[in-house]
């Protein structure tokens, strides 16, 4: 079986500017399906906080907006740039607004999502922030409720691990 990795993928950030994955080879990644009118947008200070204690450590998160859960997410890219950055002073990068779900789901997600396409496990986005895990070499290792705080000891103990 071929190498299945996230460093395949390029995508746009909130700015219109252009993210390749490749540029994250050797970190360990979060990524995170976000929204900024849920229940658990209040993740956003976990995420903030982990992003700036183990940034320097070979992690990083990458959060993807989508306004796939209950209409949650329904801004522009802009407004969205605006509230994450006066709510939460967000400074993990953000991309442009996906599609996590169904027949357009974004290729990202399809290889998040998808066994066939991530070569470890097929899995359905639940709800806003879930959290997908993916190791040093690119590959997806777990995925996360989004009920599971971002700060949740065993996340913790993956980021440093």
């Amino acid at each position: 079986m071929e190498n299945k990795t996230i460093y395949q993928f390029k995508t746009t950030d909130l700015a219109g500017n252009s993210f390749d994955f490749s540029s994250l080879k050797g970190k360990k990644i979060m990524i995170v399906n976000t929204a900024s009118q849920c229940g658990l947008t209040p993740q956003f200070e976990g995420l903030e906080a982990i992003y700036k204690e183990y940034q320097g450590k070979g992690f990083t998160i990458v959060g993807f907006p989508s306004n796939d859960f209950a209409g949650q997410e329904p801004g522009t890219n802009e407004e969205i740039a605006t509230f994450c950055e006066r709510n939460y002073r967000v400074t993990f990068p953000i991309m442009d607004k996906v599609v996590v779900l169904g027949a357009d789901k974004c290729d990202v997600y399809q290889f998040l999502t998808e066994k066939e396409k991530n070569g470890v496990v097929d899995s359905t986005v639940e709800w806003n922030f879930q959290k997908y895990l993916i190791n040093e070499n690119g590959e997806l290792e777990k995925v996360i409720s989004p009920k599971t705080s971002p700060t949740d000891p065993d996340i913790i103990k993956w980021i440093k691990g």
